[in-house]
Formats: C-alpha cells, structure tokens, sequence
C-alpha cells in the first residue's frame, strides 16, 4: 500500500481547495484504477490512526456512521481500533452507532460492514453514555438529508459534545463547499462547553472548512490525500504566509520614507456633522499604514467647518500628518498615494466619495464608504469605471455591507461567501475582502483566497479601520503592480490575523494579556 500522506493544515503554508465536485471527480478516477475498497481502506485506518495519536489513553470510543462511504471509513476505523484493543489487552472499547438501511449500503460499506462484524466490534441503537472521543463519520461530503429521528439525535449530540471530536473527510453539519450550517440554527454554533474538534479531510482540502462556520466546527484541519495527489485545477486556494510588503530592513540602507510610499486617510466625522462623532477610526487606519510600514501618512478628516473643534495632530502618533480635505483631493497625492477612504466616514463621505473615486489612482473604500455606494447607483458607476481607468481599488465589506452592494440579504450572503466576494469583485472590477472567519479575499478572473489567521478577539471596534490601514500599506509602495495586487492584500490580511493569533497564544500560555484593542493590534498585537 503506498504511504499516506497525513499532515496538519497551518496557516503558514498556501494550500489548494477543491469544491465537492471536483473531489468526486478525483474520487471516481482515483478508485477506477484501484482494486475495489481500497481508498475506504486507506481512508478508515487514516481516521484510526489519528483518533489514537489524538487519544491515546481513551477508554471508549464512539464511531457515528451514516448511510454512505462516509460511514464506510468509520466502520473501517472502528476495526482497526477494535482489533488493536485486542491486541493491547481489550482495555479500548469501540461502540458503533450505524443509521442506515444495511441492505442498501453501497458496495465498499456493505463489505465494511462485514468486516466489522467479523472482527466483534459491538454496535449499538444508542449512543454510549460515557466515551472519550466522537468518531463522526455520519454524512461527510455525502447528500443532505432531513435531520429527523435517529440523525437529528446524533448530530445535535455532535453538535453539543463536551468531548474530543474527530470528523471524517467535513463535519457533518456543514456544507463542504460554503462553510454554512446545514443542518439546524447556525446562530446556535458556539465553542462555549465544547469538546477539542479536529477534521480530517480526504483526498482534498475543500473550503467550506475555512470560512463562515467551517473553523469553529471543524476545528485543527488534516488531510490525507490517500495516495492519490490531487490534480493542480484547485477551485479557490488557502492563503498561505507572505513576507510583509512593507519589510524595509530587506531594502537599501540609502533608502528614504518616499521609498515607502504615501497613504492618505479620509474619513472621521467630527461628531459636530450629526452628533455621530468617529475621528478615532480614521485616526486608527492611520496609525495603521504607518506602523504597517508606509513612508508618509496623511490624514484628512471630515470636519464640520468650525475651526475650533479642527483636530490639528495625534499626540500619540504626531508622525501623522493632518491636511484639509479639499487642498489634500486637490494635491498630486492622489495619484502617487493609496488612499484609504471611509473609515468613520459616517454621512459626510458620500459628498467627498466622488472626487475620490474619480482621483485616486490607489484606493481602499471601507465601512460608511460602502454604505454610501450601496446607496447611490451614480457612485456605483463612477466605482465601475475605475477599473477602465486602470485605477485599482479594493472594497472591505463585512457581511452586512457586502449585502447592500449586492441587494441581497446578510443571509444570503453568509450560505456562499465566496461566491459573495466574487461577485462584488467582478461586478466592480476590484479586489474585495469580504471580512469574517475565514475572510474572503476575491479579484477579478483570478480563484478566491481564504485567509486562515484570525480569531474572536477580532470582535472589537477598530480592528477593521486598521485592516483598511495595513491594506493600503501593503498598495502604497512604489513597486505596486496590479499583478501583485491580490497577493498584497491577501498578505496583509494573513499579518492582520495573524497579529491577534499570536495575542492569543501569549494569553492562552498564562501571559496576563488584557482584552485585544484595535490600539494594540495595530502595534503588533
């Protein structure tokens, strides 16, 4: 039997992504070739052997099987798990629930079975009482199903279960290709109570494990390719690290801050406008580009026009510097400089927004800027146009604004992120990061990019101002091409997770850290 090639998925490595489609396709030529069982084979002593490296010392395991292969591979690994506690003493005990009409298993689970049965592994109506790990190889990649008797019991056990959790090839309430629930309320995923959850995928990597619901059910992400390397066509990529497009110690010890690039930040209404005062995002985008490495920042806030209330300089950050916005969309800035518009940019954007999208030649658009051109179907024209202009633009929505670009509701959004960041990315001729678990990163004729760093801690006021910072960074530079545009901004939202990640880390092993702040994310975590 050729060697398998089980590893642990990281967010340092890009890795291909394949949707069901193509994984069965792959699957259906793979197996022609091969005696018959042999990838269930490989697949369920895969499984097996990671459930003992996982739990080495458990007592009881239990294998959730359903009707299909996917069931199939944990018979099969509930027989090498039965039959190495027997050569270990007999003190593992293997229970298996198996919900499926026997008679109409396919082939290579009927033969499964048999084997299973021959072997003593005991089976069971019920699900164990106590057990140490939840083998769940209930539906995998198969067909969705109603969750209603038996089924509906087992997966809201799946759901809710306090222990250690293994999901053969995709978890079962997830749909492989989306990252969406598919069965039951997804405002009910929580990691509150729950057990370690860990996934390994077969075959191929799909990307629902990534994205929207993906990481919190399916948890650390292996991959076996059973031998059987998948072809290149891969269907979106999992974005992989980048060194940071701002590193200045790689470049010339002559070089000067206009080497670096100009970054301006428009936005911040002064709470005078309407009462909704939000300098500080704007402020935070700033602060942002230059941490993330940007020669110069310029800031030009949206005030009211009282002189008095004119914030002239940060003094935590005085390396800003403040202009008017007029006389700043009016410099030669604009077309040398990323611009980074939106950001607190409240009401008052929607008036500035056309000189920006007719001007910049970098631009980054942002929360209320977004807003504003969901609203305004002749701002959505001047966006459209940039493209034609060969003016490059990245749009950053969270679901919600991605939702009002698109017409759409949040929901609708949420069952296909990708397919969401793609068509805002083609619809506007830009790179759009659709923000969440999982950020989407999406462009033009090119295969979308799924970011794997990030965390809950990002769940803050700010953390998206300086996302939009680091972006605009990463575009400011004067080697900025568009060939490298997608890999800049991808780059830049792998650091931006990649920052709370490591803030995580230094909390999770004792280090008194407090409650991450956009402030702290901006300057290294």
């Amino acid at each position: 039997m050729p060697e398998h090639r089980m590893r642990r998925i990281t967010a340092s490595t890009r890795e291909a992504l394949h949707h069901t489609q193509a994984t069965r396709a792959l699957e259906k030529s793979a197996a022609a070739g091969l005696p018959p069982g042999t990838l269930m084979a490989r697949a369920g002593l895969s499984v097996a052997q990671l459930a003992r490296a996982l739990c080495p010392h458990a007592a009881s395991i239990w294998v959730a099987c359903g009707p299909g292969n996917n069931g199939g591979d944990g018979l099969v690994a509930a027989t090498h798990l039965h039959q190495w506690a027997q050569q270990n003493g007999g003190h593992l005990k293997v229970v298996v629930t198996l919900l499926a009409d026997r008679q109409q298993l396919p082939a290579d689970a009927a033969a499964a079975l048999q084997q299973a049965k021959v072997a003593g592994v005991v089976f069971s109506d019920t699900q164990p009482e106590h057990f140490d790990l939840l083998i769940d190889a209930l539906l995998g990649i198969g067909p969705r199903r109603p969750a209603e008797g038996a089924l509906a019991r087992d997966l809201l056990a799946l759901q809710h279960c306090p222990r250690p959790v293994l999901c053969v090839d995709v978890p079962s309430d997830l749909d492989a290709d989306t990252g969406a629930v598919t069965h039951g309320d997804s405002s009910s995923v929580t990691r509150q109570g729950l057990g370690p959850r860990h996934t390994l995928s077969l075959l191929t990597l799909k990307p629902g494990l990534f994205t929207a619901f993906g990481r919190d059910l399916a948890g650390e992400v292996w991959l076996d390719d059973l031998a059987c390397p998948a072809e290149p066509q891969a269907t979106a990529w999992l974005a992989g690290e980048h060194a940071p497009t701002a590193e200045k110690s790689a470049h010339a010890h002559a070089g000067h801050k206009g080497r670096y690039g100009d970054v301006l930040a428009v936005g911040g209404q002064d709470i005078a406008i309407d009462g909704a005062g939000m300098t500080g995002a704007a402020i935070l985008a700033a602060r942002a580009s230059l941490h993330a490495g940007a020669g110069r920042v310029f800031v030009a806030l949206l005030e009211a026009g009282v002189a008095a209330s004119a914030l002239r300089w940060d003094p935590v950050c005085p390396e800003l510097m403040f202009r008017q916005i007029d006389a700043l969309l009016a410099s030669n800035l604009m077309q040398s400089a990323c611009v980074a518009c939106g950001c607190g940019g409240g009401s008052g954007v929607a008036e500035v927004l056309p000189r920006v999208l007719s001007s910049a030649a970098r631009l980054v658009l942002d929360a209320d800027a977004l807003n504003a051109i969901a609203n305004d179907p002749g701002l959505q024209t001047l966006l459209q146009h940039r493209s034609s202009r060969n003016k490059a633009t990245v749009l950053t929505p969270h679901p919600l604004e991605a939702a009002r670009l698109l017409g759409v509701s949040t929901a609708e959004v949420m069952r296909d992120r990708l397919s969401a960041a793609q068509q805002l990315a083609e619809r506007f001729g830009a790179v759009c990061v659709l923000k969440g678990s999982g950020t989407v990163i999406a462009a033009p004729g090119c295969l979308p990019l799924i970011n794997p760093t990030g965390n809950a801690a990002l769940a803050t006021a700010g953390t998206g101002d300086v996302l939009a910072g680091m972006i605009a960074a990463a575009w400011a530079a004067p080697d900025f091409t568009p060939s490298t545009a997608h890999d800049r901004v991808a780059s830049a939202v792998h650091h931006h997770g990649a920052l709370a990640d490591r803030w995580a880390q230094q909390r999770a092993t004792g280090e008194d850290r407090p409650n991450l702040t956009a402030s702290q994310l901006l300057a290294g975590g």
